[in-house]
């Protein structure tokens, strides 16, 4: 029953149904969207231990609104994946899939961008 209740919500939540793992919110800096990580009383747990982790591979990762993955949120700056890797794919400041880039995905006036202080966010899977 559990799992049917949860199932519907990721379906009705707009999350792409090719997505597995635990749902954990929506990376945005903008405090009024549902599910939002900067939210009032959002449980930031997992992602904090995450991002604290310099030693870290994997960890939870970020999906825009069309199901495209952009990074993993860990603190390895090592990792080719990571949010946290100057150089990487998703965490330079230069890379048109970055957060970090505020020209390309990480632009603040992207509607799903999480630099949008009006925006959605980016949707945050545990795997």
């Amino acid at each position: 029953m559990v799992a049917k209740c949860f199932f519907c919500f990721m379906l009705f939540a707009g999350v792409p149904g090719c997505l597995a793992g635990e749902y954990l919110g929506q990376l945005s800096v903008n405090p009024y969207a549902p599910h939002s990580t900067s939210g009032i009383g959002a449980n930031n747990y997992r992602i904090k231990q995450s991002m604290e982790n310099e030693y870290a591979t994997g960890g939870p990762k970020l999906f825009d609104s069309e199901g495209k993955f952009h990074g993993n949120l860990n603190g390895n700056k090592y990792d080719p994946d990571s949010i946290s890797n100057p150089y990487g794919r998703y965490g330079s400041k230069y890379s048109p899939d970055s957060i970090n880039n505020p020209y390309g995905a990480g632009n603040k006036y992207r509607g799903d961008s999480p630099n949008n202080p009006y925006g959605s966010g980016w949707t945050i899977i545990d795997e």
